[in-house]
């Protein structure tokens, strides 16, 4: 969280300097061992290679098997730097007209790559931790007389990534702003990265999970929309468990070696197995509705 923070406030540098100099100028991007400028690229570049290059990270560490122990220490030291290296090249360059004027960057990289490295180091030990043990099987059960019916609601939402979504949303509308005041230096490609940012990290910043006679439901973010379903006869088993963003590779919706799990805070997270996958969600109470849907996919089993 706090390297998508850094990230969200350099790139909130970024955007005034864009409207300042315009698409068409270019910014220093590289300097020589006497802290001297040699190198420039257009401010897109400046923006949209680093958000490459968090892509193919976040890619590599959810697809490659081999890079799932060491994501969470490679995840948070690389977008400390990322991070960084923006602010970095926008403080270099703001106040001047041309980029052969831009400060020096050494004092700021230096940090930038200390910082980076007591992140990765902290994700390192965090990620070492083994997973809370738990046991395959049935879990609780709830008793269930003969006749009613019970429901189970639960619901969890994660104030900073409602922050995160608001950040980004505010970008695209200054971008946006500034598009429409200049019609010679269109804006899209900041408005439409970061309206999509805005947009998928809204829906999940909440969740709300219902557990009912026909199974779960759990819906995503302020409008309950998009909605995942599992029929009560499909889900093998549940239980509660406690889970950290470290041992499922951060916040939102992550895939890991646990399988899905919808990480907005730590600790107690309803888990379940349903045609042989497994899903998390953390929400309060998970015990209870682990027990519900246990005696539910019981007794929808056993009807004929």
């Amino acid at each position: 969280m706090a390297a998508w923070a850094a990230g969200i406030l350099a790139l909130l540098v970024v955007v005034p300097l864009a409207a300042r100099r315009g698409f068409d100028d270019l910014l220093a991007t590289h300097w020589n061992a006497f802290g001297e400028p040699n190198g420039s690229l257009p401010l897109w570049a400046v923006v949209l290679v680093p958000v490459a290059v968090w892509i193919v990270l976040v890619a590599g560490a959810v697809f490659l098997r081999a890079a799932r122990r060491w994501r969470g220490a490679v995840l948070v030291s690389c977008g400390v730097l990322l991070a960084g290296e923006q602010v970095a090249i926008v403080r270099a360059n703001l106040d001047h007209a041309d980029w052969r004027d831009a400060d020096s960057v050494t004092l700021w990289v230096v940090v930038t790559v200390v910082a980076a490295g007591a992140a990765g180091l902290v994700g390192m030990l965090v990620s070492g931790r083994p997973a809370s043990p738990v046991s395959h099987g049935q879990g609780p059960k709830m008793d269930i007389p003969a006749g009613e019916r019970r429901v189970w609601l639960a619901r969890t939402e994660n104030p900073w990534l409602y922050a995160l979504a608001a950040v980004a949303g505010v970008v695209a509308l200054a971008a946006l702003l500034v598009g429409l005041g200049d019609l010679a230096r269109p804006m899209w490609l900041l408005i439409v990265p970061f309206l999509f940012v805005s947009m998928t990290v809204s829906a999940c910043s909440s969740v709300r999970v219902r557990v009912a006679e026909r199974g779960m439901d759990v819906a995503f973010g302020p409008l309950g929309w998009p909605v995942r379903r599992w029929d009560a006869a499909d889900i093998e088993w549940a239980r509660a468990e406690n889970r950290t963003p470290a041992q499922v590779g951060g916040w939102g919706y992550r895939l890991s070696g646990l399988g899905t799990t919808v990480m907005l805070r730590s600790g107690e997270c309803l888990v379940i197995r349903a045609r042989g996958k497994n899903f998390a969600v953390s929400v309060d109470d998970a015990e209870r509705g682990a027990a519900l849907l246990n005696s539910l996919a019981g007794t929808r089993t056993e009807q004929p």
